[in-house]
């Protein structure tokens, strides 16, 4: 049976958007985006826009929602047994309409994945689906926020995500 993904986070006038590839087990089991406790998308996104970590998950969202971060993953759809990206298989997998929703969101300035399986994925199954004036979209690939990027610290990962922050008005970097 495949998983399913969440419908998209996404503000009235987004700025940026940012894509993971599919929900992991906890995300699931809790119906929110990074739910894995260790995950460090929250506290990461906390920082760089002057919010608590510890809202409740609504306050979360709509924090991204008021700075103009629109929030998807690259799949829709997809065979995988656990939580890691490595184990998401190709094979009937269905990529979310990100054309669709670039074209409705002309606002965005810029596409932010959350870790190279998600750049990976965005540019086997969405970048050719993408219209001309979509494809020059800045694009940049950040660290994995999952835990089983350890390869750098917190600490690390902000400094990097703060690239978002160039694209998000009222937002110091």
């Amino acid at each position: 049976m495949p998983v399913v993904g969440f419908a998209p986070v996404l503000p009235a006038r987004a700025h940026v958007l940012v894509l993971g590839t599919l929900p992991s087990v906890a995300s699931l089991a809790q119906q929110q985006y990074y739910a894995h406790p260790r995950n460090a998308f929250w506290p990461i996104m906390a920082e760089l826009l002057g919010f608590a970590a510890s809202l409740p998950y609504a306050g979360r969202v709509e924090q991204l929602r008021r700075h103009g971060v629109a929030l998807w993953d690259v799949c829709h759809s997809a065979q995988r047994s656990g939580s890691l990206d490595a184990a998401i298989k190709a094979q009937g997998l269905v990529a979310n309409d990100i054309a669709g929703l670039l074209a409705l969101q002309p606002s965005i300035r810029g596409v932010f994945l959350n870790g190279a399986a998600a750049a990976i994925l965005f540019r086997c199954w969405v970048a050719p689906t993408l219209a001309p004036q979509v494809v020059s979209l800045p694009r940049w690939t950040l660290p994995s926020t999952s835990p089983a990027n350890a390869t750098i610290t917190v600490r690390q990962k902000v400094r990097r995500w703060s690239k978002i922050c160039r694209y998000l008005p009222g937002v110091d970097q």
